[in-house]
């Protein structure tokens, strides 16, 4: 019966986890509610700023910012990487670290320096463990980032490109498409892409008006539209976090259900041949006498 006994505790210690796996499944449902709220509150202001910026590159400005041109020579690039500060969320930061270990390789291939900023506590701890030059980190943004304290963060490197100290930038982050489904993506962040810069195919162009100048308005219409891509980026992997950890939950939920209905077969087998066997030695000795 000693047998039958462990398996007892067995069963009692699946169920107690899957009753906090149930709970982590509901938690990450309800927050990934406001997490896709507040992702799909900021694609519209992306998405316009971006079209500002597209109409600013079509106006005849003498002033051009550093941010729209292309270096010649790429010597240092950055790298900024957005995960989130915890696990139990399937594969994604797997994902996302090993699609920023392939851009790392590549530089490393090139003789391209690297120096990154990390957006999460599982990006700064794996590239702390690759000895990648991290200029700059923050962690703990929680399930509601707050623009003003990711803002320190990424001013390192924005001022790092500005003083040529970096040529090159690149975002990775985790794209939300749907709820069981996200996707690593990779792209280019500074100089503001071509590509970006051209999708407004009007036919005319203007010139803008200035006050004061035009070198602080661009400055900071460009400066504002690199913090919201930035926000945006951390919005999708936080929506992206909370559904791959209500899907993960969920399937951990049910292989702890299957494992439990094992495991009472299992017992109900070894009862059985208990049963029998204590039968038998009854049988046996009413024989006997």
């Amino acid at each position: 019966m000693s047998a039958a006994k462990e398996i007892r505790n067995k069963i009692k210690s699946v169920k107690n986890t899957q009753k906090i796996t149930k709970a982590m499944e509901m938690v990450a449902a309800s927050k990934m509610r406001r997490a896709q709220e507040r992702m799909r509150h900021a694609r519209p202001y992306g998405g316009k700023i971006r079209d500002v910026c597209a109409h600013l590159s079509r106006a005849n400005s003498e002033y051009r910012h550093p941010f729209l041109i292309k270096r010649e020579v790429i010597r240092n690039a950055g790298i900024i990487v957005v995960s989130s500060d915890k696990g139990l969320c399937g594969g994604l930061n797997t994902n996302v670290l090993r699609t920023t270990l392939t851009q790392l390789r590549e530089w490393e291939k090139d003789g391209i320096g690297v120096c990154a900023t990390t957006l999460g506590g599982k990006g700064a701890a794996f590239l702390g463990r690759l000895k990648t030059n991290i200029i700059s980190s923050y962690t703990g943004y929680g399930d509601k980032p707050e623009i003003e304290k990711i803002v320190g963060a990424i001013g390192v490197m924005l001022n790092a490109y500005r003083n040529g100290e970096v040529d090159y930038v690149q975002l990775v982050y985790t794209d939300f498409i749907n709820t069981v489904k996200q996707e690593p993506v990779s792209w280019q962040l500074l100089p503001v892409p071509e590509e970006w810069l051209q999708e407004d195919k009007r036919a005319h162009s203007w010139d803008y008006l200035y006050e004061p100048e035009a070198a602080p308005v661009v400055d900071l219409l460009l400066t504002r539209y690199v913090e919201a891509v930035i926000y945006q980026a951390v919005a999708e992997n936080i929506a992206s976090e909370q559904a791959a950890r209500m899907v993960a939950m969920k399937a951990a939920s049910d292989n702890a259900g299957n494992l439990i209905d094992e495991l009472q077969l299992v017992y109900n087998k070894s009862r059985q041949a208990a049963i029998t066997q204590e039968i038998a030695e009854i049988v046996g000795g009413a024989a006997a006498v």
